[in-house]
């Protein structure tokens, strides 16, 4: 779509900071993040509804999340990893996923905008 973000990002017509890529999918960091790590996991076709996605599409976005929560996991070392799907901020399906070590946590309204010098080091921290 011409005016979806995420297709800007996966063209690489504007910034992301991404950290992690396949023929199928892109992770990037939100730059507003719930909390730091939060991670964008974005299939490179558009498509606006999660449940409209074919069935290998679907299980192949929530076996990535899987993987990707895992590395997070170890890497950032959060007592779990949230996740969201709700696609209303941009209409493009993504997955949220979000370290968090309390219930709560997880509330799109605590998203800030975060320092690309942080976020820069949170990528470094999970591409290794």
């Amino acid at each position: 779509m011409k005016d979806c973000i995420f297709c800007k990002i996966i063209e690489e017509k504007i910034p992301g900071v991404k950290i992690w890529e396949d023929e199928s999918h892109i992770a990037i960091l939100d730059v507003n993040p719930i909390n730091p790590g939060h991670v964008l996991l974005i299939p490179r076709k558009h498509n606006d509804y999660v449940f409209d996605l074919s069935d290998d599409e679907y299980s192949q976005l929530m076996l990535k999340a899987k993987d990707l929560s895992k590395d997070m996991k170890i890497k950032l070392k959060p007592k779990r990893i949230g996740m969201a799907i709700e696609g209303f901020g941009v209409p493009h399906v993504h997955i949220h996923l979000v370290p968090i070590n309390k219930a709560d946590e997880l509330n799109p309204k605590r998203a800030r905008r975060m320092d690309p010098r942080e976020l820069k080091e949170i990528a470094d921290k999970l591409r290794k």
